[in-house]
Formats: C-alpha cells, structure tokens, sequence
C-alpha cells in the first residue's frame, strides 16, 4: 500500500470515532486516538522538513546510518515494538483536535507530500540530514520515514480500538 493510500486509510478509520472515543485516554501514560494522529501528522511534517533540508543541502554528507538506522531501512519499517522516547522529547500530544480538524491536517500534509514526491529523485542521494536516532539519511529515506511511521502506529490503533470497543 503507498504512503498517500495509508493515509487515506487513516481518514477512512476517523470517521469511525465519535468525539468522545477520539479524545478518551484508556489509561495514565496512554495516548487517545486524537492524541495519536496529531503525533502522526506532527513527526510526518518534522520528517519532511528533513526532506527539504536535504534539498537545500550545500555539500555531501559522507556518514551514514547508525546500526539501528541500518536495520530499520533493512527490515522496511519499525521493528514490532513500543519505543519510548526520552522524557524530554516524550510531551503529550495535543488532544482538543475536532475530527474536522485532523481530516484538513492529513489532507495538507498528503498536499505536501505529493508536492515533494515530484522533486525528490532531483534530489542528490548523498545530500543528508541527521536523525538523532537512525544517523544520516537522504530525501527518499526521510520520506519513507512517513509511511514506517504511519504503519508502525496501526499496532496502537488497534489496541486503543479494542480498549474502545469499536
């Protein structure tokens, strides 16, 4: 399935949720269904911000990905797993978002994304940007990032729908 498909996926799960469920939060450290998409369209715009910095890159970036950078491009998304992410870098996500509200959110980011697809095998391979976790990455692989991501988040949906009992 493309990226945008997911996406679109995405939308197509919104429209299953009343206002409450969206913003129901199941358990204390437990994000709510509106909590996840606005992580997901948040780190998705950081991800492409990252396509655009390699874009305007000056010089070629020689490094390359960490091991665990290696491994993730190798098995094609993120490893089954919850990954927790360092306090500072782990604040809630906004959870006041109306569903009409995240339906525009997802629909200018699928605008961008679309946008950046026509430029992105412009873009030199060796032009990078530094994720702090997967080491250096070029354009494609930042925007890959978006659709791993997505994936990588249907495992919470589920188990946030099933503590909803949708």
């Amino acid at each position: 399935m493309s990226d945008l498909k997911l996406i679109e996926t995405y939308k197509g799960f919104l429209e299953e949720y009343s206002p409450e469920k969206l913003r129901h939060i199941p358990d204390q450290g437990v994000w709510s269904i509106n909590q996840m998409y606005d992580h997901l369209i948040v780190v998705a715009h950081e991800y492409l911000d990252s396509v655009e910095a390699c874009a305007l890159a000056v010089g070629e970036q020689k490094q390359g990905k960490t091991e665990f950078g290696e491994y993730l491009f190798n098995i094609g998304g993120f490893p089954p797993i919850k990954i927790k992410l360092p306090d500072e870098m782990n604040a809630p996500p906004d959870n006041t978002k109306m569903k009409e509200d995240i339906m525009l959110e997802l629909d200018l980011l699928m605008k961008r994304m679309k946008e950046l697809k026509k430029i992105i095998d412009d873009i030199n391979p060796n032009y990078k940007d530094k994720h702090g976790g997967f080491g250096w990455l070029n354009a494609q692989e930042w925007f890959d990032l978006v659709g791993m991501h997505f994936r990588h988040h249907l495992r919470q949906k589920y188990e946030l729908d099933q503590q909803l009992s949708v």
